[in-house]
This record gives C-alpha cells, sequence and structure tokens, in this order.
C-alpha cells in the first residue's frame, strides 16, 4: 500500500480584506486552493481580481483574516514575523514583476543578498552566487551592475537570487509582464528547467500564451477561484472509467447470440432468418427458379413471390381437342361400324 503524500500547500477559506468601515473592500473571498510537491500552476485573471494578493499570502508577506493556512502540514496562521521571515529564507524563492533588484549592489552581491539573513558567511554566500549565475549563462556578468543589463538578463538574475538557497516552493509574479516575446521565451524555459527538478512553482500571469509551460491553470475572478484545469481533469478522468466499465459490461453481454428479427438484418450480409433475405434471395440469384407443385399447375400473379422478381417457367399445359375435329372422328366411327355390319351380312 502506498503512502498518501501530503500537500506542500493547503488553504481553506481564506478571505483577505482591505480598508475599515465603508472603504473596506474584500480581495479574497473564500479561496481554497492545494498545491501538490513539483506542480506548475499559472494562476489568471483581470486586475483586481485577487492574483497578488493570493501571491503574498502564500509567501506570508500578508496573513489572511479568516480562513486556514497549512505550509508542509503545518499551521502559519500564529506564526510571528520573525519566524515568517525563516521559512521564506529557507523554503520559498520569489520572482518579481519588477526584478526589485538593489541598484546600488552589483549582481553577484544581489543574488547572495537572501543568504545574509540565513547566517551564511560572506565568502561562501558569493560562491553560491557565482555557482547560481552560471546556471543562468551570467558568470561574465558577475560585477556589473543592473543597470548595465537588458531586461531579460535582469529577470535571470532575478530568478538566480530566488534560487541561491534552493527553496523548494518558487512564487513568480508577472515573471514576463516587461519582457519581450524572446526573452519572455528564455525565462519560461529557465523556470521549466526549474520545474523539473522538482521545484513546485506557483506563477501569476496575464499572458495566456505562457500558460502552455504548466501543468495546471487556475483562473481567478473577484476574489475566487472561477476554473481549475485539474478539476476538469479529474472530472473527465472519472466520466472515462464509468465508460470504460460500461463498455466494459456491454462487450461481455453482446457475446450472447440475439435472436434474428423481422427485417434486422444488413444489405451487404443478408440474415437467413428474416423474410427480407427470403424474399430477395430469388431477386438476387440470376438463374430461374424451379416450379413448384404440379408441372400442369398454372402460376396465378398472387402467388408470384416478388413484383420485381423474374416469373419462373412453367410446363406448357397439354392441348385439348377442338369440337370440330371430335365430330370429325365420330361420324368415321360410325362409318366403319356400319361397313363392318353389311359385311358380316
Amino acid at each position: 500500500m502506498t503512502k498518501k503524500t501530503e500537500p506542500v500547500i493547503s488553504l481553506t477559506g481564506i478571505i483577505k480584506r482591505y480598508g475599515v468601515g465603508d472603504a473596506e473592500h474584500t480581495v479574497l473571498d473564500g479561496v481554497d486552493l492545494t498545491v501538490n510537491k513539483g506542480e506548475f500552476i499559472a494562476i489568471m485573471g483581470p486586475s483586481g481580481c485577487g492574483k497578488t494578493t493570493l501571491l503574498n499570502v502564500l509567501g506570508l508577506l500578508d496573513k489572511a483574516d479568516e480562513g486556514s493556512y497549512e505550509l508542509e502540514g503545518k499551521s502559519v496562521s500564529k506564526l510571528t514575523s520573525a519566524r515568517c521571515s525563516h521559512i521564506r529564507s529557507d523554503k520559498i524563492g520569489f520572482v518579481f514583476q519588477n526584478f526589485n533588484l538593489v541598484s546600488r549592489l552589483s549582481v553577484i552581491d544581489n543574488v547572495a543578498l537572501p543568504l545574509t539573513y540565513t547566517g551564511i558567511p560572506r565568502l561562501k554566500g558569493l560562491r553560491m552566487a557565482s555557482d547560481a549565475l552560471k546556471a543562468f549563462h551570467l558568470q561574465e556578468r558577475e560585477y556589473y551592475m543592473p543597470w548595465q543589463l537588458s531586461g531579460g538578463q535582469i529577470q535571470r538574475v532575478a530568478i538566480a537570487r530566488a534560487l541561491v538557497n534552493s527553496p523548494s516552493i518558487i512564487l513568480a509574479d508577472e515573471p514576463t509582464g516587461n519582457l519581450d516575446s524572446k526573452s519572455s521565451h528564455i525565462i519560461m524555459e529557465e523556470l521549466s528547467d526549474i520545474h523539473k527538478r522538482g521545484n513546485t512553482i506557483i506563477m501569476v500571469t496575464h499572458n495566456p500564451d505562457i500558460t502552455t509551460y504548466a501543468d495546471r491553470v487556475i483562473t481567478m475572478l473577484d476574489g475566487r477561484i472561477a476554473t481549475d484545469s485539474k478539476e476538469r481533469t479529474t472530472s473527465s478522468d472519472s466520466h472515462s472509467t464509468k465508460a470504460h466499465k460500461t463498455s466494459h459490461s456491454t462487450s461481455t453481454h453482446s457475446t450472447v447470440p440475439k435472436t434474428a428479427t423481422l427485417g434486422d438484418h444488413r444489405k451487404d450480409d443478408p440474415d437467413p432468418f428474416s423474410m427480407g433475405s427470403l424474399v430477395s434471395q430469388d431477386s438476387d440469384d440470376n438463374t430461374p427458379a424451379e416450379p413448384a407443385g404440379d408441372a400442369h399447375k398454372h402460376t396465378t400473379p398472387s402467388e408470384s413471390t416478388s413484383p420485381d422478381s423474374e416469373p419462373a417457367p412453367t410446363t406448357p399445359p397439354t392441348s385439348e381437342p377442338s369440337p370440330r375435329s371430335s365430330k370429325k372422328k365420330k361420324g368415321k366411327k360410325r362409318k366403319h361400324q356400319s361397313n363392318h355390319q353389311k359385311a358380316s351380312k
């Protein structure tokens, strides 16, 4: 028996409000979400539907007003700010739309920045940052300043910074929002490679084209989850399973031969038990049928097998003597008898 794996993230009835009194606005309205390990989820929806707020709650940057949030089976609702910071630096990596690099720090210092909060020595942190940049082919730009890089290179630096502490969860907020199509494709290929290594990725996007990289697409509307491709897949699998069972039972019962019914036959393969094939057998055959019954019996139109079939040949009737020929024979017979009587006298 296989052991059931616990979900990485489990949200139940999450509600988040902003404002006070008449200005209060509900951004998340009862969100239920379960994320398993190794999933690549794309969250879509119009502006203001709560996508970024949901990502902030998942990354422990904000707390929900109501509902429960369990991270790796443990509730985070009562954690202190210091404890949340420790969890973020250890298990969660962030990729922002605006990159959020420190302009006065070099590329390698920006990548090593999250490691300073974990107590790792500076030299060791720089070596780890250099290894992360090599994975994105940016080792030659380690000591460049952010303003000396292109938009795609800055975003790759931001992804390297999110991965430097080897987190299990990556939260990406519009990672390709400020990039052209070519740079967007490169960034998505990098995220796809990260996903193949076993990381869980939750990405917010407005671009439907990049959702093809994800294996699960969620659509939000008015602070709620409107659609979830995982639920549709599960329901379709259950329907296909039921259909398979039904077809299997039908094929099992169909092995029992059925009694042929009147007219239940195919045109190319006539059923010998149907009346229609019995009628059409003579019409399909080119050889004339033998006459049935007495040879002297005449066939009437009502006894013909089919109006389209050829009439069966019959034996011509025996000719009967005409009245004139019978009178001549009687006269000859009487004359012969009279001659015989005269001879005897």
